[in-house]
């Protein structure tokens, strides 16, 4: 297997993740009632939050923070629901890619995860 290398494997990436993540029982809700995404304007935000992620690059702008604690607003996001995207995440990477940059995209995954858990578990305080 191959390293995340390129803005395409970001794409082929994102493309079979949240192909697997809008059939998921659990979370799947989220991203197909609870918020119905125009996928045409969403995935390519997609693409350039991982892109900006990786390597470092300028191309996202967005406030993702603002975006989940708005979705918490309409239905609460839990601990189980971070842990259940995060692990199809990880399974989609292992599946797929081995080395430092997918291994750097499940690391930020985390990171991400945890601090956006932290910040709308201290706005119910």
């Amino acid at each position: 297997m191959k390293d995340i290398e390129t803005r395409k494997d970001i794409e082929a990436l994102i493309d079979l993740f949240y192909s697997q993540l809008l059939k998921d029982e659990a979370i799947g809700h989220f991203f197909t009632q609870v918020v119905v995404l125009d996928w045409e304007i969403h995935f390519p935000l997609l693409y350039d939050f991982w892109e900006s992620m990786l390597f470092d690059k300028d191309s996202y702008t967005g406030n993702p923070m603002l975006k989940h604690i708005e979705l918490h607003q309409k239905q609460a996001l839990k601990p189980e629901h971070f842990e259940r995207w995060l692990h199809l995440w990880e399974t989609t990477i292992m599946q797929n890619y081995q080395g430092v940059k997918a291994q750097l995209a499940i690391e930020k995954a985390k990171q991400i995860g945890n601090l956006m858990l932290f910040k709308i578990q201290q706005r119910k305080k």
